[in-house]
């Protein structure tokens, strides 16, 4: 049963409770009003009580108007003067305003960007989602959602017709781009961090540890290239007069490795960075040779029908293979996901610099998103409260607040019934002072 018809009962029992307090209050009205003609010795204690159960019928009915000319005009179609007309159907004659009412009152209370930063700057957001993602009934519920969520999307996308939909208009979206831009911005961060010298120096280790370790494959790979490049049979003929080409390479290039190793400020690292640097600023102008060839190349692959088919089955295969593993029991990416997610929340914790960091960007986010959109959402909320129908713009306000509204009939009645019983005191005190 929805909400609404949880609430219709609770309206109409008020709408009876206010109905029953107005007949009492009439009866009795009625009853002391011939009580006062069969005693008249006890006329004016009986005025006392007859005035509060006048007063109660007065404001019971006052309030059964106040309420009833909110929602719609309770006299029909009776002639009466403009100002009385004008104020009834209150509700649906101003629903208008209502609507940009509530579209301020939500934007000035909610999405205004001084409301969203100082409701942000009093909250620590990134603390609060680090304790909530560090309990583990929490983590694991995110990974409850992902296991029962992305293999139906998978299951969705594996579709055939929404496949080949996907794949042409991605593909299409990256024929679209120039790619040099972004190919400019990586290379621009490595050199930046000094990312090339960090991958130059580990390369140069794996290699001169992997000749170390293996110097007869060294020795093959030599004689091997030797052979590719046409020179193996000269090498062969110099080792008969005493020249072992193939060790003086492999030594020649030990010894290169090792300068490279013990020189940070060796030319050949100097190139290195010259050239990565010279391609950077090539990469920033589209029109240069890099830029070109970098996107033709791009394009190239884009149109060969063996590097689509290839890419759409490494994609295929990869999402069944993640498919499977969230279906089973015992499913290994639910496990680490949920072990990362446990050690963030940790780490989100521990961490006050990390998290002034995100705060800092959640609000400049929030704020940026409150200053653009809020003034949309106003709209939409606007629009949505125009279209309703007045009927059941009233049926929705009444079933809300109608009971409590109705109650207040019932209040009108006995607190009208107990200021004539004041009044009344007060009237008979008076009478009997003078």
């Amino acid at each position: 049963m929805s909400d609404a018809a949880q609430e219709i009962p609770n309206l109409d029992q008020s709408k009876r409770y206010a109905t029953i307090a107005l007949i009492i209050a009439v009866v009795a009205w009625l009853f002391f009003m011939v009580l006062a003609r069969l005693f008249p010795d006890y006329v004016w204690l009986i005025h006392i009580l007859m005035l509060g159960a006048e007063a109660g019928v007065v404001g019971g009915l006052a309030d059964w108007y106040a309420i009833t000319v909110l929602f719609r005009n309770p006299f029909g179609k009776l002639p009466l003067p403009k100002l009385m007309r004008d104020h009834t159907e209150i509700i649906p004659r101003n629903k208008a305003r209502i609507a940009e009412s509530m579209g301020r009152f939500v934007q000035e209370n909610f999405l205004s960007p001084v409301v969203v930063e100082r409701s942000l700057q009093q909250t620590d957001l990134s603390l609060t989602i680090g304790r909530w993602l560090a309990t583990p009934q929490n983590n694991a519920q995110v990974v409850q959602l992902v296991q029962n969520t992305l293999p139906k999307v998978f299951e969705f996308v594996s579709q055939e017709q929404i496949a080949d939909f996907i794949q042409k208009n991605s593909v299409q979206w990256v024929k679209n781009t120039q790619i040099n831009h972004l190919a400019s911005q990586m290379l621009k961060a490595v050199l930046e961090n000094d990312f090339h010298q960090d991958v130059l120096q580990r390369g140069l280790d794996a290699a001169h540890q992997w000749v170390k370790n293996n110097p007869e494959k060294a020795k093959e790979l030599t004689r091997k290239m030797f052979v590719e490049l046409g020179v193996g049979t000269l090498a062969k003929g110099a080792s008969f007069i005493g020249i072992d080409v193939q060790k003086r390479t492999i030594d020649s290039f030990m010894q290169k490795v090792e300068n490279l190793l013990e020189d940070p400020e060796h030319p050949w690292r100097k190139n290195v960075e010259q050239v990565a640097h010279q391609l950077m600023l090539d990469f920033q102008d589209s029109e240069s040779a890099a830029s070109k060839n970098l996107n033709e190349t791009k394009d190239a692959l884009l149109d060969s029908p063996h590097v689509l088919n290839f890419v759409s089955g490494a994609v295929v295969i990869l999402c069944q293979a993640i498919k499977q593993d969230l279906e089973s029991e015992d499913s290994g990416i639910a496990h680490n996901l949920r072990a990362a997610l446990q050690q963030l929340g940790e780490n989100l914790v521990k961490r006050q610099d990390v998290r002034e960091i995100l705060n800092a960007r959640i609000s400049a986010l929030a704020i940026s998103f409150s200053d653009q959109y809020s003034d949309k959402v106003i709209r939409y909320i606007s629009a949505r409260i125009h279209e309703w129908d007045s009927r059941e713009m009233i049926a929705k306000i009444e079933n809300e607040v109608g009971g409590d509204l109705h109650m207040i009939r019932v209040n009108g009645v006995v607190v009208g019934a107990f200021i004539g019983l004041v009044l009344g005191l007060i009237r008979a005190a008076i009478e009997w002072l003078f």
